[in-house]
């Protein structure tokens, strides 16, 4: 038969480890495939010295790789957006099917890409775009579709979540294990995208894209990292059973799609709960399955290799199928919800954490509690510490009732203006995932 030919861009960790995959396991995955693919052309700046590259054409100009007639598939594996979305153009234009890694590629610019990628005749596909190895993708496009998805969770930033367990197991404090997370590889040098959940927030933008049958909309997501957290709050967290995760969230509502990426408070006997270290989970709700979760790795070499493996395959059993039946970007030939109401965090109902230091002395308490009751929240649960040291005031923590944004951060500030509360109001959101 006729081989698939494949165009990879890009040679470093997740290039090499898919040219790795591909060469050790060819014979098996073009099996599966049910076609020989091949790398015949690859397009890196340097050349990498765990491939071998002997009888496959080289270019250092990436878009020579775009441009070959041999080529049936290019795998963009650079990242960025501003060369890679080139790059992809150029490779739709000529006809190419697109296998990326990319999620900030996917999510500021997906919209584009698909349309022009439809006119073209040709697939995207992205399945290592979210989660790295875990097929998350194809299990909302294909192994859910019976379902209406009503919500999603996720730990999709692998970095947020090594922080967060060594702070919890270890009892150390955020920037000291930042440190550490950036010696072994785990933060870059700048880790803002990871631990001020940006990153999170171009994975949840293609979830709930997928999900919910509407066009990628990244500029809507709220973003709150985790620089904030400090180990009281994971310890007060154990102490009323809950445990503290960096989730991107998308769930439908009657109002609404609410997109958002903070920390948040979740039972620690829930299994997403217990998702440690580096690992990814995605945790989806649909009406038909129930709840149903997704664990793996959701970074490296060979895991994100994997996923990108598997596009490849996709793409290759679909070349004879006509464009009508393969070409479904987000799941959906028409989709269900081209233009959503996405709701602003303000009108987001959830229930929440808050910690204060408070004087010790009656009547205190219940000042705050009157202004909860005045923004229709309860208080559900309630720690008072002994005062620290022989201090004046009181560590207080507090778990809610489920309450609108806005009156929660109202509710906030007046507590806050109180005489006898001293300092800011921590808050951090509760979720429940049952």
């Amino acid at each position: 038969m006729k081989p698939v030919k494949v165009g990879l861009c890009g040679l470093g960790t997740v290039g090499s480890g898919t040219f790795a995959v591909l060469s050790r396991n060819q014979s098996a995955i073009s099996a599966r495939a049910g076609v020989p693919i091949e790398i015949v052309h690859v397009g890196a700046r340097r050349d990498n010295p765990a491939c071998d590259l002997a009888g496959v054409k080289v270019s250092r100009d990436i878009f020579d790789v775009a441009r070959d007639p041999e080529i049936d598939i290019v795998v963009e594996l650079i990242g960025g957006t501003t060369t890679a979305r080139e790059l992809v153009s150029t490779a739709i234009a000529n006809g190419k099917h697109v296998v990326t890694a990319n999620k900030a590629l996917i999510a500021e610019f997906g919209n584009e890409l698909f349309a022009a990628a439809q006119a073209q005749g040709v697939s995207i596909a992205f399945e290592a775009a979210v989660a790295g190895g875990i097929p998350i993708i194809k299990a909302l496009r294909e192994g859910l579709a019976a379902n209406q998805i009503e919500w999603l969770a996720g730990i999709i930033n692998g970095t947020g979540n090594f922080i967060l367990t060594e702070m919890r197991d270890k009892g150390r404090d955020f920037h000291d294990v930042l440190k550490e997370a950036q010696a072994l590889g785990y933060a870059e040098a700048d880790p803002t995208f990871d631990v001020e959940g940006i990153d999170a927030a171009h994975k949840l933008v293609i979830l709930a894209s997928l999900a919910f049958g509407m066009p990628l909309q990244f500029d809507k997501v709220f973003t709150e990292g985790i620089s904030q957290i400090a180990p009281e709050d994971v310890n007060y967290a154990q102490e009323l059973g809950y445990r503290i995760k960096h989730l991107g969230i998308a769930r439908q509502t009657e109002a609404g799609i609410e997109l958002r990426v903070h920390p948040t408070m979740i039972p620690a006997k829930r299994l997403i709960a217990n998702v440690d270290g580096v690992m990814n989970a995605v945790l989806v709700k649909g009406d038909a399955v129930g709840p149903t979760l997704y664990y793996g790795a959701g970074a490296g070499a060979e895991p994100t290799a994997s996923a990108v493996v598997a596009d490849i395959v996709d793409v290759a059993r679909t070349l004879s199928v006509s464009t009508s039946q393969r070409v479904a970007h987000l799941g959906f030939h028409a989709l269900a919800n081209p233009n959503p109401n996405i709701l602003s965090m303000d009108e987001v109902e959830t229930a929440y954490y808050l910690r204060l230091l408070a004087e010790d002395r009656p009547g205190v308490l219940a000042k705050i509690a009157n202004i909860l009751a005045e923004a229709h929240i309860s208080v559900e649960a309630l720690i008072q510490k002994e005062p620290i040291n022989g201090a004046a005031e009181v560590p207080l923590i507090l778990l809610t009732s489920r309450g609108r944004e806005r009156q929660l951060m109202l509710a906030i500030d007046k507590i806050e203006a109180l005489s006898e509360v001293h300092g800011g109001v921590t808050h951090i959101r509760v979720e429940s995932l049952g």
